[in-house]
């Protein structure tokens, strides 16, 4: 059976989000409906102003939609929240630079009273996980900009969620990094089996990573295409080079529109 046809863990319905202002109303979004699969890996990808970003935003119950449903595992996006079913990696690592890499990392942990000897072992085991053995009592500002976000990463993995929601987490670095870092995650995946939901505006960073990859199209965001991604797993660096990579980079290339 594939992902896509078990349960689906996230469920959109119809979802609009519009913003009100004076001057006049903007539609973000329009009517937007797909599933998640629990386990599965997907990206949200678009052109900037496709409206990816909200659509994780409404995924993560940080803000509400105008019309439409979410369903997390059956319940509402809000009830999955403070279930804390989610971790969320964001554009920038937002570390405090005041902190230790592993206090940075069990900073959840350590606001729920979680004991220290606890949180000091979680956050061993999750440097561990991302690659960063011995850096625990380096402080972010001593880090490269791929390491830090692997702190950040290893941060909302800190309280185990069922999903992990990624805003973009790779875009400022340089192309090696972020090609390294994409393998690093898919090694990191394979490990806990979380969903993940991962927002990008490249094609081939979508389709590396992807068991599907949902096309976004602007003015208004609306889902233009699902793109199925049959590449085997576990992903190489080679098969970015291969002709079915080519050619799934021209079929999600084909599938804007409006752009």
């Amino acid at each position: 059976m594939s992902l896509a046809a078990k349960i689906p863990e996230i469920q959109l319905d119809s979802v609009e989000m519009r913003y009100r202002t004076e001057a006049a109303d903007v539609l973000a979004l329009h009517q937007v409906s797909l599933d998640i699969a629990k386990g599965e890996f997907v990206s949200l990808l678009g052109p900037s102003g496709c409206g990816k970003t909200t659509l994780l935003r409404l995924m993560a119950d940080l803000i509400t939609p105008t019309a439409g449903d979410i369903r997390v595992a059956g319940k509402s996006a809000k009830e999955a929240r403070l279930a804390q079913k989610y971790g969320i990696v964001f554009q920038s690592p937002v570390l405090y630079d005041w902190r230790k890499v592993k206090h940075n990392i069990t900073l959840p942990l350590e606001l729920l009273g979680v004991k220290r000897s606890v949180r000091e072992e979680k956050a061993l085991e999750l440097l561990e996980l991302v690659g960063l053995q011995g850096f625990a009592d380096k402080y972010p500002w001593q880090l490269s900009g791929g390491m830090q976000q692997r702190v950040a990463i290893a941060r909302a993995l800190s309280m185990e969620p069922e999903i992990l929601l990624m805003d973009e987490p790779f875009s400022a670095l340089d192309e090696f990094t972020r090609e390294r870092l994409n393998e690093e995650l898919l090694s990191v995946w394979s490990k806990v089996q979380s969903t993940i939901v991962f927002v990008t505006h490249s094609i081939p960073e979508s389709i590396f990573l992807s068991d599907r990859v949902f096309v976004l199209s602007p003015h208004p965001g609306r889902l233009s295409a699902v793109v199925d991604i049959p590449l085997p797993r576990p992903r190489t660096p080679q098969m970015r080079n291969s002709p079915e990579f080519f050619e799934l980079v021209a079929r999600i290339r084909g599938s804007f529109e409006g752009v």
